[in-house]
């Protein structure tokens, strides 16, 4: 299938989002003005280390979404509550604001801790710019979703203005998978959008209408996805999409920018998404709780206890 493409300089676009959010819950994004090619290279850069350099910066536990992931030391499978016969086949390093306000809102808990860079100065420029650019098109496309459905303008800055954020590179290089192993077991996205740059390499699918498709984004263009809490406050208007990545021989590298939301941010169902017809399908959360039940489920290969978008939707 093709995933639907939205031009963000289109007077269009919103109707475009909405159609999208919809139907298939993911999207690509072009005139995005994102430069992808000094990321990539650096992804390249740090995952070509020694595995000792590498190990260095693992964070010190698993509620921290900073450093290292080794390969096969996570499985995406239990953030659903269900059980991962094997570990995922990817190496993965996290990064988040390196300018973090001197507050106390900041410092009572890991959502901002302090980065954890290799000694390679290039891999933190380029990482870091790129961040910090993919963070103001989050923002964007949060101001887009209000007018796609019919809020007021920027109606989710409040939640957004402090959000919890997390830039995600994966490599997936050429490890034999054993039977039944995926490069990243299927799962929803937590939060509120992710905005993934991804090579032209087939591995991602996402289930549709009861089947896997394959998905590679268009040339320059990113995907877009929503996430569990735009699920929820949408009440299923739109989709939070089960995706996964297939085992194969190519290396493929992404990075995705997770924006999560304010920590204490009380997400629950839209008035607007909610009738006599539809009510309510999910309880308010705390979006920092549920991205912390989230996280923890894969790495400590455990269950997630953190509510469900999937209605019974795996395959």
């Amino acid at each position: 299938m093709r995933v639907p493409v939205i031009d963000l300089h289109s007077a269009d676009a919103a109707r475009a989002v909405d159609e999208a959010g919809r139907s298939v819950g993911f999207m690509q994004v072009v005139n995005h003005g994102l430069q992808l090619k000094p990321l990539f290279q650096a992804i390249d850069t740090l995952f070509a280390l020694p595995i000792a350099e590498k190990l260095a910066l693992r964070p010190p536990h698993a509620g921290i979404n900073r450093g290292y992931a080794p390969m096969g030391s996570e499985a995406l499978a239990y953030s659903l509550g269900v059980d991962a016969p094997l570990p995922d086949l990817f190496e993965a390093f996290n990064l988040g604001p390196e300018q973090v306000p001197d507050d106390p809102w900041y410092r009572q808990n890991d959502f901002f801790a302090p980065n954890l860079w290799p000694a390679v100065p290039s891999v933190r420029s380029a990482m870091d710019a790129y961040f910090l650019d993919a963070v103001q098109l989050a923002l964007r496309l949060t101001d887009l979703f209000a007018v796609a459905l019919a809020l007021p303008d920027r109606f989710f800055r409040p939640f957004v203005d402090r959000s919890t954020l997390t830039l995600r590179c994966n490599y997936y290089g050429g490890a034999a998978p054993k039977a039944g192993q995926l490069r990243m077991g299927a799962h929803t996205d937590y939060g509120i959008v992710t905005v993934l740059a991804a090579d032209r390499v087939p591995g991602l699918q996402i289930l549709h209408d009861g089947a896997w498709h394959d998905v590679m984004p268009d040339e320059g263009a990113l995907l877009v996805n929503l996430g569990d809490l735009t699920a929820l406050w949408t009440n299923d208007r739109w989709r939070s999409t089960l995706h996964r990545v297939l085992p194969g021989g190519s290396t493929r590298r992404s990075a995705a920018l997770f924006f999560d939301g304010n920590y204490d941010a009380r997400i629950e169902p839209l008035p607007t998404c909610v009738s006599p017809e539809n009510p309510a399908r999910y309880a308010p959360v705390l979006a920092g709780d549920h991205l912390l039940a989230k996280v923890l489920g894969p790495r400590t290969l455990s269950r997630s206890s953190a509510f469900d978008t999937t209605g019974g939707r795996l395959a």
